[in-house]
């Protein structure tokens, strides 16, 4: 882990030890601690980063009431891709009308839950997903899903999802044919990119698509969806929102006004709004190293270790509470379900540890507990508002 990254957690999360620490004797471990606020706060930084750009929070990043409620009240919109994201929205009568499904794969009957639901606007990507459409509703519009391929990502979508460039034409065309209305394109550049450069390149090539259906089909394009993948800081340091928005702002330059602008952040609004607190429930020495086996694992909360290869940031609870360095040792950090698969963090620095030492993951709002299983039985971590 980046030593000056671990150094700005400590710092940030000294004031919350105490607070922490009686969550632990409270609750008992594992425990996901949910500040609603901080979903407040990324919400607002992003909002004034992207200015002109319509936030739709995608639901799959965490799900939880209270952070869908957060989004909701700062003024947000909801980025669905499942009926089941669709019935919870319902459910908890936030505002439908503010919302966008962007799977661009759909079961007829998704479309037709959407739609009762309250949604207008859907993502297609190919002729077959158009032909879903024909003889629908003519209030329904469509954004053709654009595929920009981004290595540098740690999931670049792009691999799965989209038409190419080259071939937008012909998938509008479609679109026109099918009797649907044609509303604009999207993309995505991939989640947890290593660089803001994706973003410039995707939206540029965006633009040259759409001069290119203006002068060639005369259609005009009304919407841009950038998508979302903004990257957050784990263990290393990424690209801040404001490089990222530098980019956009110089890939768009004077044709920002003319177009309706939306955005589709996960991660980045939701996930340094939880905190995991694990325990260290068995410790032993093996090939030379010293493994702690912790209470929650990749089966659990640390999910994202084993569906993203995303590594979550684990400090020890007294390095918040302790004056000067600690003495560090490369350890492994293990999980509690009986599969040698469930290793959390390998030649990993901490702190000696001993049996019932807690330790603290910051950054874990997002695709962690959503991702997890009940795998041995395992219950689900709980969550707690603090």
């Amino acid at each position: 882990m980046n030593p000056s990254l671990r150094s700005k957690l400590r710092e940030d999360l000294r004031a919350d030890a105490a607070r922490l620490t009686a969550l632990a004797d409270r609750h008992g471990t594992p425990l996901l601690v949910l500040r609603p606020q901080l979903v407040a706060r990324r919400y607002r930084e992003l909002a004034e980063r992207l200015p002109g750009f319509r936030l739709h929070y995608a639901v799959k990043a965490s799900p939880h009431p209270i952070v869908l409620s957060t989004i909701a009240i700062c003024g947000g919109g909801f980025d669905v891709a499942s009926s089941a994201e669709v019935a919870l929205l319902h459910e908890l009568g936030l505002p439908m009308d503010r919302c966008i499904h962007t799977h661009p794969i759909k079961k007829p009957v998704d479309i037709d839950v959407a739609y009762a639901a309250g949604i207008r606007t859907f993502v297609v990507e190919n002729l077959c997903e158009v032909g879903k459409f024909a003889g629908r509703p003519a209030d329904i519009e469509l954004l053709v899903r654009l595929a920009f391929r981004n290595p540098a990502a740690k999931s670049d979508l792009s691999t799965k999802f989209g038409v190419e460039p080259a071939d937008a034409e012909l998938l509008v065309k479609h679109v026109i044919g099918a009797g649907v209305q044609f509303a604009g394109f999207s993309f995505h550049v991939g989640s947890q990119s290593a660089s803001a450069r994706p973003y410039g390149t995707a939206l540029s090539g965006t633009l040259d698509v759409i001069s290119h259906i203006a002068e060639s089909l005369g259609v005009h394009t009304r919407v841009i969806d950038i998508g979302g993948g903004f990257p957050v800081a784990y263990r290393e340091p990424m690209p801040t929102i404001d490089a990222i928005g530098d980019v956009i702002d110089a890939a768009l330059g004077s044709a920002r006004d003319d177009f309706a602008l939306l955005a589709e952040p996960g991660r980045y609004l939701a996930a340094d709004c939880m905190t995991l607190l694990t325990s260290v429930v068995g410790t032993a020495e093996r090939d030379g190293q010293v493994w702690h086996y912790l209470d929650d694992g990749v089966y659990g909360s640390y999910s994202n270790v084993m569906t993203e290869d995303v590594h979550p940031p684990i400090l020890a609870l007294r390095e918040l509470t302790e004056d000067g360095a600690s003495d560090f040792e490369q350890t492994t950090l293990a999980g509690p379900t009986c599969d040698s698969a469930d290793v959390v963090a390998r030649d990993y620095p901490m702190p000696a540890l001993e049996v019932g030492d807690l330790l603290v993951s910051p950054m874990m709002g997002a695709y962690t507990a959503v991702t997890s299983s009940r795998f041995n039985g395992i219950p689900a971590t709980p969550v707690v508002m603090a």
